[in-house]
């Protein structure tokens, strides 16, 4: 069973996914951190992240985990690495192709099938879980989702805006698992919430369906 957190960069997946699963006791799942491993081991590879057989072989050829808040790729801790600035952008060119989707799908449902989840990503509620029994898209003001992600980069907050619309623009515009709404799910706009609130009205509507 899997609570499925959707929405676009610097709304908030990755710190709410995190803190709801502690509070449930479920475990969290970084869906954007698969896509992010393929994206490393193009570029470590020499792989070109924006050729579809290219990225589609090299997912399919590492192993990704979860262990302890650490990701890793093959047994060994990559956490840090894919959260570069370079990484952050080559993983959005991957997750374009029919190919890479598909491995990180199946190997998504197969995490999920296994127990109780909190999953946080682009499509989790519409493409890889659509029977999710609780759905939640998390949204905020682009000004405020750039200086969020400045804050933790250090990066210019114009420059991030730029580069963070753009790729809002490839997320909702690709053929395979756009970036949408699910029709199902509880949109929250984060803009002018803590993160505090936003954990505890997501934790609310999992009580109020019997998830807990």
């Amino acid at each position: 069973m899997v609570i499925a957190i959707d929405g676009p960069a610097g709304a908030g997946k990755s710190s709410v996914a995190r803190k709801l699963a502690a509070r449930l006791g479920f475990t969290y799942l970084d869906s954007g951190a698969m896509y992010r491993c393929v994206a490393l081991t193009c570029l470590e590879w020499g792989a070109d992240p924006e050729q579809s057989g290219e990225a589609t072989s090299t997912a399919e050829s590492i192993g990704i985990s979860f262990e302890d808040g650490d990701v890793l790729i093959d047994g060994v801790d990559v956490s840090e690495e894919i959260r570069s600035p370079e990484v952050t952008e080559a993983a959005s060119k991957v997750a374009v192709h029919p190919g890479v989707r598909e491995a990180m799908v199946i190997e998504q449902r197969r995490m999920i099938a296994t127990g109780r989840y909190v999953a946080e990503g682009r499509d989790i509620g519409t493409v890889v879980s659509p029977d999710s029994p609780l759905k939640v898209f998390l949204t905020a003001r682009p000004e405020v989702r750039a200086e969020r992600r400045a804050e933790e980069t250090g990066g210019d907050p114009r420059e991030i805006l730029v580069a963070q619309l753009e790729r809002d623009r490839r997320d909702t515009e690709r053929e395979h698992g756009a970036l949408k709404t699910a029709d199902d799910a509880v949109e929250i706009d984060t803009s002018d919430l803590g993160l505090d609130r936003v954990v505890d009205r997501v934790a609310a509507l999992a009580a109020k369906r019997g998830l807990v």
